[in-house]
């Protein structure tokens, strides 16, 4: 069996297929989305739906997979439930990914706008 840096074999192949399935609820930008929102802080659903701009059924139905995936929890406070994630590696992943891939974005921006301000090249 490999081992890898951390000093770990390869891992089984039920716990790849766990591993696939979470990231594969995590290729819909909509549930990405709340999984972002979520790594903020906690929230309920009305809150939560307002700032992805989802339909209320439509997150809730996604907080319900995320739930059951175990990658979001909730408690009830009064009359609503507020969804939360309280494993510190899963808000590590989704904040690398999407602040990787913010930072990329603007640079390709940046550099757009350096190329269309160029002599010669129409801006």
């Amino acid at each position: 069996m490999a081992e890898n840096v951390a000093g770990f074999g390869d891992p089984s192949a039920e716990v790849l297929a766990d591993a696939a399935a979470a990231f594969g609820l995590l290729a819909s930008s909509a549930r990405l989305h709340i999984m972002w929102a979520l790594s903020q802080g906690e929230s309920d659903v009305t809150h939560l739906a307002d700032r992805v701009g989802g339909a209320l059924p439509a997150v809730s139905q996604h907080l319900a997979k995320l739930k059951l995936a175990g990658l979001v929890r909730s408690r009830r406070e009064g009359r609503r439930q507020v969804y939360y994630v309280d494993d510190p590696d899963i808000v590590t992943v989704v904040r690398v990914m999407v602040g990787q891939l913010t930072v990329r974005s603007h640079q390709a921006h940046q550099a757009h706008a350096a190329v269309t301000r160029l002599p010669g090249t129409g801006g």
